[in-house]
């Protein structure tokens, strides 16, 4: 081996790398462009199947991968966000997202007619630009934009050393006799494109790998449709290793994903079996990197119509493969555990494919926290006011529900903060933080209410009718002031903002004015010591739940 063969080793090698680094930056820039447009996705799902295929070709063009894609849909699926049906056609749309990135590498053959189209014309003055943009660019969009740009440029840099690696060994008879080989076997052929697929993770990357082949015209037209259809099911490799640990469901969502894929490549490959024993011409006849990338958008558009009608077959098919096992969908005997148990469901780290759905998926995870809460702190005050020894027990239950939701929570924001975020997203995460604290100490102020109830019981206390009526005001205000901070939280209301500091204020006036009235009272020996200790107690754990909602509501304001 000569100094030249290693240096074109050492050439290729560091084309790779290039290319499988600009698209994976170029992907990264992208989602974080599209910020929480992209968490607002899964809202327009309902059962509009036509609209789950257009919203998975759409997230795939924007991550450049099919296979983590379809890995989020396992993630959201596993999680209870998306049903089966919605997941079949967001599958098939990911499948035909995919295609963007071949026509990007492609885009170097289209420019022979056009010589400014030449990536390797612009790519140095496209990474200049987003350099500049990188380094000197002070909002975060721009920033944003330099990084999208870096990563374009360095993929077509990567693709211009690739090919000008291989260009000098066109001729060498490896090349024709390993296409003649997969030309002429088309299970060795998909099974090459498969496991190529598998180890980079990325359809997209190994389709743009065959293509710069292409470019030199190594390709054989019959290797090429039979790796390319290996690829295809090799994207699912990820979703399939990704739902292994996950529940029934999730891996169902991951075989309807290889179903479709290994039915297209049957009827394809078989069709093009046939066509090229009838033509062997075509068959050994070069392929170019335009022609795959035509071949690659008509396969997976085609066969997402022809199986689009089929989706419930496909279904169905993944629960025969799937066996259910109702041992292991047994619920938990426990609300304390049915409760954690769902947080730990609906927190999948699957979801971290998209670091906007995974700020979305924390943010709405908050909010159930919230709403939790929110019922314990009315247990607790209609045991205040009715001695329901029942309510009591239930808020001490909730309360370590709540605790685990808090434990939980955090350990997923710290993970989630550890990922590729904008500046408004690592705000939002930051307010995440603090919201599960300030709620976590809410339920405190409720169990602290619930004490009091029961020492109530315990000691036979009671309250005026002018007490309970006392309570009864500042308790509506607190709960209207900690309804509307939830509600500020899950809907980024303006309104529920002000409401929130209107009733904080409400509420902080009528502690002041029953704290007077009651000392008054017990200094003219209208109420008893022991319930008067009580009732300021109640009122001030209120008044503090008011100012806590006060700060959940301030956090969502410094968002907007």
């Amino acid at each position: 081996m000569s100094i030249s063969d290693i240096s074109s080793a050492f050439g290729f090698l560091g084309g790779l790398g290039m290319f499988l680094y600009g698209m994976n930056i170029m992907a990264d820039g992208m989602q974080k462009t599209a910020g929480s447009r992209m968490s607002s996705f899964l809202g327009m799902l309902t059962n509009n199947r036509f609209l789950a295929v257009v919203l998975g070709a759409v997230i795939t063009a924007i991550i450049q991968s099919s296979g983590a894609t379809t890995v989020m849909v396992v993630g959201f699926v596993s999680a209870g966000v998306l049903n089966l049906s919605q997941a079949v056609g967001v599958i098939m749309g990911a499948n035909i997202g995919t295609t963007i990135t071949a026509w990007i590498v492609s885009m170097s053959q289209l420019g022979d007619a056009f010589e400014v189209l030449q990536p390797g014309f612009y790519a140095p003055a496209i990474i200049g630009v987003g350099a500049l943009l990188l380094v000197f660019a002070k909002g975060q969009k721009k920033k944003t934009v330099g990084e999208i740009l870096v990563g374009l440029g360095l993929l077509f840099i990567g693709l211009d050393f690739m090919s000008g690696s291989i260009a000098p060994y066109t001729d060498a008879p490896i090349f024709a006799k390993s296409f003649e080989v997969l030309g002429g076997n088309p299970l060795l052929g998909m099974l090459i494109g498969m496991l190529v697929t598998a180890l980079l993770q990325s359809s997209s990357a190994s389709v743009g790998i065959l293509q710069t082949l292409a470019m030199n015209g190594v390709v054989t037209t019959n290797a090429a449709i039979y790796i390319t259809l290996g690829q295809n099911i090799g994207s699912c490799v990820t979703a399939i290793i990704s739902s292994m640990g996950g529940s029934r469901t999730a891996k169902r969502a991951a075989v309807i994903h290889l179903t479709f894929n290994v039915i297209g490549a049957i009827l394809v490959g078989s069709l093009g079996f046939i066509l090229f024993s009838l033509r062997p011409d075509f068959a050994v006849s070069n392929i170019n990197a335009v022609q795959i990338s035509i071949f690659h958008t008509i396969f997976n558009l085609s066969m997402t119509a022809i199986l689009f009608p089929f989706a419930n077959v496909l279904v169905k098919i993944s629960g025969i493969v799937v066996k259910e096992k109702p041992e292991e969908e047994k619920q938990p005997a426990s609300q304390e555990d049915q409760e954690t148990a769902a947080t730990y469901k609906h927190l999948d780290e699957r979801i971290f494919e998209s670091p906007a759905f995974a700020v979305e998926t924390a943010a709405l995870e908050v909010v159930h926290m919230g709403q939790i809460t929110l019922e314990n702190f009315r247990r607790s005050m209609t045991a205040v006011l009715t001695e329901n020894t029942d309510d009591i027990q239930t808020v001490y239950k909730t309360e370590k529900t709540i605790n685990n939701m808090e434990k939980i929570l955090t350990e997923y924001l710290i993970k989630v903060d550890n990922l590729s975020l904008t500046e408004k997203q690592k705000k939002v995460v930051n307010n995440l933080f603090y919201s599960i604290s300030d709620i976590e100490r809410i339920g405190d102020h409720a169990e602290n209410l619930a004490e009091q109830a029961e020492y109530m019981a315990d000691h036979k206390l009671d309250f005026s009718e002018t007490g309970y009526a006392d309570l009864r005001s500042i308790s509506s205000s607190v709960d209207k002031a900690f309804s509307y901070a939830i509600d500020a939280r899950q809907t980024g209301n303006m309104e529920s903002i002000r409401k929130v500091s209107q009733y904080e204020d409400d509420v902080d006036s009528q502690e002041e004015e029953l704290r007077e009235k009651h000392i008054e009272r017990l200094s003219s020996g209208q109420c008893d010591a022991s319930s008067g200790v009580v009732f300021l107690d109640i009122i001030s754990n209120l008044e503090r739940i008011s100012d806590h909602a006060y700060n959940l509501a301030g956090y969502v304001k410094n968002e907007l």
